[in-house]
């Protein structure tokens, strides 16, 4: 939920790459103008829609082919897969296929399982022992192994020598949590080119733990990259009413916010402080807060409840065990400092964190921005979206897409359900949303279109193209009613639309997200992305194909 993006400013031409196994190209990065996908099935889904982006409504389209949906699996059968795929002699052989170079090699980052045996293993790259940062790759298989599709951060081949003059060699940050600056090849700008990334700790000025990464020119000391590392029982709560929660007793009877059920779930009270994982919430009755926030149970109960039905949506919906697909699930942490009006993911404690807001009054607890945090754990988990430029827009975006799906899937009659992020919890204290997905720029900030330098206003406004999109492809354009919330939704081209629905929206994004994007995806490149996604469940000459291109278009994001 952080409201202030990175400092800095990011490369805006990041994207991702599509290529059968045999193409493989060292050339500089393409304009945009001249992106294209080399893949075939790919090539087909995208000639299709140019004749497809007109205002006829979606209507009742038959359901997709469940076959190209993600699988269901145990922790167990999916860290089998992931085992399998990161097994030497599998690794070097991905590597052959793909053409890789004598010095580079492949690390399995996570896989996907559909149900009609397809597999998609998504890696990371080294160079000569060193990292790759956008080097990222996924591999699509057909159950007989063979491959379809390899989708690439980059094609540019790497060959840069590693030797790094001393005098460009960064200093540690002085900043408790500081890193040493290591060595890395940086892969997303026009060719690769040896780097140092270091990160810097200590605490930003609004009270938030800074996980600042800073990439540098080995060569020159130029800056490359900057971003920030840190994404912003029964119990009575403050935003969604008396809720069921998962709690675990000891032989005492001693009640604790930890849900078995769900990947064994801590919610741990942080006692206003800023560092450490604070103390497990515990009570000697199974009946958790007053609903107020005077009562420190309160904040827990709302944020150990938004996990756990965000926990839900994913395994319920997607077939997905926990953010990283092993059923282990994230701590929650409450009551982060005095006064603090935010909440943030974290990889570094694998963690969603809350403060209290103006005055400990107001929790950022509500369902929608727990979920918001928790995806941000997904999207590191899986495309690992660059927090900076377009791709960082994405990333946010991600959070929100999915918080108004978790939002629709609970149905709460307390918080209902709508395409608004942060309505409860004012954290502007003007008693408005913090965002607005059907248009965007009533924020005043973020952007309803794409327009070149998007990738320069900050992730979380550079997000409302992404936002706006979803909302589009979801519910149509124009004014309309949902759930007593009105909404009044634009288009860039002037198009007319009707929605396919969340559920289908949601499942043509999560698809695109765990398969398709990775570190380096643009806005054009999500385009395609959710394009193939779509064509994959539900036909490649599908309404809801034609949908997806339609909403892209009105939001200024062309094929």
């Amino acid at each position: 939920m952080r409201s202030s993006g990175p400092s800095g400013t990011p490369p805006t031409s990041l994207g991702a790459r599509v290529t059968t196994p045999s193409t493989r190209t060292s050339t500089s990065r393409r304009t945009r103008s001249r992106r294209r996908a080399t893949a075939v099935a790919l090539a087909a889904g995208a000639a299709l829609l140019v004749a497809g982006l007109g205002a006829a409504p979606v209507g009742a389209a038959p359901p997709g082919p469940p076959g190209a949906a993600p699988a269901a699996l145990s922790p167990g059968a999916y860290l089998d897969l992931v085992r399998a795929a990161d097994a030497p002699e599998a690794k070097r052989a991905t590597a052959r296929e793909l053409g890789l170079g004598a010095k580079e090699a492949l690390e399995v980052r996570s896989v996907v399982k559909n149900n009609n045996g397809d597999v998609h293993v998504r890696y990371e790259r080294t160079y000569a022992g060193l990292p790759v940062i956008g080097g990222d790759l996924v591999v699509h298989r057909k159950k007989d192994g063979t491959t379809k599709r390899v989708t690439r951060a980059t094609d540019a081949g790497i060959a840069v020598n590693t030797d790094a003059p001393a005098a460009h060699r960064p200093a540690r940050a002085a900043a408790k949590g500081s890193t040493e600056p290591r060595k890395v090849v940086w892969a997303g700008g026009e060719q690769p080119v040896l780097a140092w990334q270091r990160v810097v700790g200590g605490t930003q000025p609004d009270g938030t733990p800074n996980r600042l990464h800073q990439l540098t020119d080995a060569r020159t000391g130029e800056k490359l990259l900057e971003y920030q590392g840190v994404h912003k029982g029964t119990g009575h709560s403050m935003y969604s009413g008396e809720v069921k929660l998962g709690t675990t007793a000891d032989k005492g009877r001693r009640y604790s916010l930890v849900d078995a059920a769900r990947g064994g779930a801590r919610t741990h009270d942080m006692n206003n402080g800023q560092s450490g994982q604070g103390t497990l919430l515990t009570s000697r009755r199974d009946v958790w807060g007053d609903g107020t926030p005077g009562n420190r149970e309160t904040a827990a109960v709302d944020a150990h409840h938004g996990a756990a039905v965000t926990w839900d949506y994913f395994r319920d919906v997607h077939g997905r065990q926990g953010i990283r697909g092993d059923g282990e699930a994230a701590l929650t942490r409450v009551h982060y400092g005095n006064n603090y009006s935010n909440a943030f993911w974290s990889d570094g404690c694998f963690c969603m964190t809350y403060g209290d807001g103006a005055g400990n009054a107001k929790p950022l607890t509500s369902v929608d921005v727990a979920a918001h945090e928790m995806v941000h754990g997904l999207t590191s988990a899986t495309a690992g979206l660059i927090y900076a430029g377009e791709s960082g827009g994405l990333n946010e975006a991600t959070s929100d897409i999915f918080a108004a799906a978790v939002e629709f899937h609970v149905d709460s009659p307390v918080d209902r359900a709508d395409y608004h992020v942060g309505e409860l919890i004012d954290i502007r204290g003007d008693g408005k949303p913090l965002r607005y997905m059907d248009q965007p720029s009533r924020d005043g900030r973020s952007l309803d279109y794409w327009r070149p330098g998007a990738g320069n206003v900050g992730v979380h406004y550079s997000s409302g193209i992404g936002n706006h999109f979803f909302y589009l492809l979801a519910e149509g354009s124009g004014k309309k009613e949902i759930n007593g919330v009105s909404y009044d939704s634009p288009t860039y081209d002037g198009s007319e639309l009707a929605g396919i629905g969340i559920d289908k929206a949601a499942a043509i994004w999560f698809k695109a997200l765990t398969e398709q994007m990775t570190s380096t995806t643009d806005y054009q490149d999500a385009r395609r992305a959710t394009v193939t996604a779509a064509g994959d469940l539900y036909g490649a000459d599908s309404a809801e194909v034609r949908a997806v291109a339609a909403a892209w278009t009105a939001v200024n994001v062309t094929g």
